[in-house]
């Protein structure tokens, strides 16, 4: 009988170890292995008191709850994030056609006409321009003599470069460089602006479409009205 049980507890033990190695962490079989094992081999003629193995037992205990607790919140924390991704599905699809401020320096050519660049000024500039870059780095295009005044200034790009023609589409950055009334650089928030012409669920999560390209919900900065239709 002592035999089947120290095959038992031997296979017991083997089985958790694998377990262990694969999971990289114990748990409470692998605890409760050792508690075995140390019962096993502890000395004949000094055994351990039931004190040590009562609060062994209570340290099992403790354990399995903890375990049984974090399983919970892991299911919680999963069950709001789907809550919070299904809202924002939801709230997503009622944005479509509004024109939105889009923060980064980013700017997809997808064959639109043009895109709509913005900025922001803390304050009043003596000169502005912008310059844009293609994905190489490559200088394409600069824009001189912008409005300066302090707050957000808008301006249109119709993807040309400096020499009139039409740029590739693909992917592009720009950068705004202005000077303070006493020559100094002056920082400015840069960002475009788009209307939502609709809305796509990924495995990232949802993507508003804005001049074909996708956006993250979380570039939108500001919800603006929609440019107003003009004749009947």
């Amino acid at each position: 009988m002592i035999n089947g049980v120290n095959s038992v507890a031997t296979t017991q033990s083997n089985n958790t170890s694998t377990t262990s190695q694969a999971n990289g962490t114990l748990g409470k079989n692998d605890f409760m292995t050792l508690l075995i094992e140390q019962m096993k081999n502890q000395d004949p003629l000094s055994p351990m008191d039931g004190t040590q193995f009562a609060a062994q037992l209570a340290q099992f205990s403790s354990l399995e709850q903890l375990q049984n607790l974090n399983d919970s919140m892991t299911q919680s924390i999963n069950a709001n994030l789907a809550l919070t991704q299904s809202i924002n599905n939801t709230l997503s699809t009622t944005l479509i056609g509004k024109e939105v401020k889009i923060s980064g320096a980013d700017i997809t050519n997808s064959g639109q006409g043009s895109i709509q660049l913005g900025y922001n000024l803390p304050s009043d500039a003596s000169t502005v321009s912008i310059n844009i870059y293609d994905s190489n780095g490559t200088l394409v295009k600069t824009m001189n003599d912008l409005p300066t005044a302090a707050g957000d200034n808008k301006l249109s790009w119709d993807f040309t470069d400096n020499s009139g023609n039409k740029v590739p589409n693909g992917n592009y950055t720009f950068e705004v460089k202005a000077k303070t009334t006493g020559g100094q650089d002056m920082t400015a928030d840069i960002y475009k602006y788009g209307i939502i012409s609709g809305v796509r669920y990924t495995s990232s999560g949802t993507k508003l479409l804005i001049d074909n390209a996708e956006y993250n919900l979380s570039d939108v900065t500001e919800i603006v009205n929609p440019p107003a239709q003009g004749g009947n």
